[in-house]
């Protein structure tokens, strides 16, 4: 009996609410059919119409004269675009406050009523266009934006009290929570709002960081992402408050929860666990060049969830955090830059070996990335088949150029200097002997092997 009589009183919240909304928008409707303000609908409408046709004349030109701002930054010609996209209801709102303030001067107040209310829902349609601008989301931004532009239109005409009054009706009780489309919308509005917050101050503080040269860079991360954490957190849970959730009897619910994540999500959470690990022990760190099997790159950014490496061929591999941790891992230049190169060549017994020493030395140095602090060495590593083998040892400060490319180089000015040394590079020869019919046996030599 309780349940249908208060089914029954909230049939009849929404049944009043309803009628004393329709009825306020029926009043300001008949308000518009008075003369004089029917005249400044008319104004605002011929108003419409120039700025429509002020905009086609003149956004060919602007798009054309930010074609030629070459040397702008993004965010220049980013506003630029913005203000051609919005160049109509921008040239309205300009033309229509100019209105508002000429008539102002020569007539009644009340004469300009309509247009100074145009006036403002266009600025207020305008602010609300460029801020939504800050929401990186672009269906958040979508939903956001519109919500708002209804939001001002009913707050500008005088139907805000009415419209929330509709919303609040359309209720359901959940134990001693009440929860109403008003309310709903109003926690959305300002999760949205302070999530817009926490990522422009995430940004901002990343961009900060990232100057400072006191810090490493897995601090930077590290700081940066604690920081986002705790201010995306921070806008959930006054969202969540907002509409009257009870966050003592979630904080049971979200611990039952989270055990059952931990045994379902555990590849995730130890992902997780291992970017936090990697961020305090400074193991790897953004640029930093790396080899993890048969991948070889430079990190470029580090997740919560992966390791993004790019490789020289321009492949962006993401690895899992859980991979770094638990796998061996060369780091290249995690103490130091300097990385050692071996090259392994031959040449004939002809050759003096000490000239041979010597001229490998000055080829691998005339290379522009072989470092001249850290002198190159060559040593005999053994007496071949047919040739005298050597490693050419040299240090480069750059792995992240990479490695192939410094080998290749070093290889051709040694063929070069070989060259104009008169130092060759023997191959292997084979003695084979091909018995005729005839009992021939006249050896056959076949170079190569």
């Amino acid at each position: 009996m309780s349940n249908q009589h208060m089914n029954g009183d909230t049939q009849e919240q929404i049944i009043d609410a309803a009628g004393g909304f329709w009825e306020q928008i029926y009043l300001t409707l008949r308000l518009m059919l008075i003369p004089s303000r029917l005249n400044q609908v008319g104004i605002v409408l011929m108003l419409m119409l120039i700025a429509h046709l002020l905009s086609r004349f003149l956004s060919p030109r602007l798009r054309g004269w930010l074609r030629t701002r070459e040397g702008w930054p993004k965010w220049r010609l980013r506003l630029g675009l913005m203000i051609d996209r919005r160049l109509r209801l921008i040239l309205f709102t300009a033309m229509t406050w100019i209105v508002v303030l000429v008539m102002q001067q020569i007539t009644f107040p009340s004469l300009s009523h309509v247009i100074r209310q145009a006036a403002t829902i266009a600025t207020a349609v305008l602010f609300i266009a460029f801020m939504s601008r800050l929401i990186g989301n672009a269906l958040v931004r979508r939903i956001a934006k519109w919500a708002a532009w209804i939001w001002a239109v009913l707050y500008l005409l005088d139907l805000s009290n009415d419209a929330a009054r509709l919303l609040d009706s359309f209720a359901l009780s959940l134990g001693t929570v009440r929860l109403s489309a008003l309310t709903v919308l109003q926690a959305m509005a300002v999760m949205t709002a302070l999530l817009a917050g926490a990522r422009l101050v995430t940004g901002a503080v990343s961009r900060k960081l990232g100057e400072s040269a006191d810090l490493s860079p897995t601090m930077r991360v590290l700081v940066a992402k604690i920081l986002q954490i705790v201010l995306f957190t921070l806008a959930i849970v006054v969202g969540l408050k907002a509409i009257g959730v009870d966050l003592t009897g979630l904080a049971v619910f979200s611990g039952a929860v989270g055990v059952g994540l931990g045994f379902g999500l555990q590849k995730v959470v130890s992902n997780l666990v291992s970017g936090v690990i990697i961020l305090l022990d400074k193991s790897v760190k953004p640029g930093d060049v790396i080899s993890l099997g048969d991948t070889f790159g430079w990190i470029d950014a580090l997740g919560a969830r992966y390791v993004s490496v790019v490789t020289r061929d321009g492949k962006e591999y993401l690895i899992p955090n859980e991979d770094l941790v638990t796998s061996q891992v060369v780091n290249w230049s995690h103490t130091n830059d300097f990385v050692r190169l071996d090259v392994h060549f031959g040449t004939a017994y002809q050759d003096d070996p000490h000239k041979v020493s010597k001229v490998a030395i000055n080829a691998a140095m005339s290379v522009k990335r072989v470092l001249a602090q850290r002198t190159p060495v060559c040593w005999i590593t053994g007496f071949g088949e047919s040739s005298v083998d050597y490693v050419l040892r040299f240090w480069i400060s750059d792995a992240q150029g990479g490695l192939t490319n410094v080998r290749g180089q070093v290889f051709l000015a040694l063929w070069d200097a070989f060259k104009e040394n008169d130092i060759s590079i023997p191959f292997p020869q084979r003695e084979v002997r091909v018995l005729g019919d005839n009992g021939d046996t006249t050896p056959k030599f076949i170079a190569g092997d």
